[in-house]
């Protein structure tokens, strides 16, 4: 028997807007758990300000600490998902990843995905996602759509 069949589409409960945004609100709660205490013990403050932070051009932030944090938000993402179909967020929300072909999407499939989230924010305030989601009858987002990759309830 082959557990790794394709669901069918009628068999898929897409994720909506709003379960998404709680599952991604968990992600950022447990990140910050993370965060903040290195944080404190790194610089020596609870919560960065503008000085507290190496600046290079503009907005561009060259901070290492920053840089370390931004490596380790994209990892978590792509690694949990890739490898057990959900973060922490989306496994207590009830939500997880899979390809159209029903399985896990593998790291490949994650690191798209979330590599693309840059095209989904735009132009601000992930406009883009939030439309194509909303609108999609898979309630796909650009990356989404790209992976080949769905979110679902499940």
């Amino acid at each position: 028997m082959n557990n790794h069949a394709p669901i069918a589409s009628h068999d898929r409960h897409y994720a909506g807007l709003w379960r998404r945004f709680l599952a991604l609100a968990i992600d950022i709660v447990v990140l910050s758990l993370l965060f903040f205490p290195v944080t404190r013990l790194v610089k020596g403050v609870w919560i960065m300000n503008r000085t507290d932070h190496l600046w290079g051009y503009g907005w561009l932030v060259t901070d290492p600490l920053c840089l370390i944090f931004l490596g380790i938000i994209v990892l978590y993402f792509i690694f949990l998902e890739g490898i057990f179909g959900a973060t922490i967020g989306k496994k207590l929300t009830g939500l997880r990843v899979m390809g159209l072909d029903g399985k896990k999407p593998g790291i490949r499939r994650a690191a798209i995905r979330n590599i693309l989230r840059i095209v989904d924010s735009l132009p601000a305030l992930n406009i883009l996602g939030v439309v194509l989601i909303l609108t999609s009858s898979e309630r796909a987002r650009f990356g989404d759509r790209i992976a080949a990759t769905r979110v679902i309830h499940g």
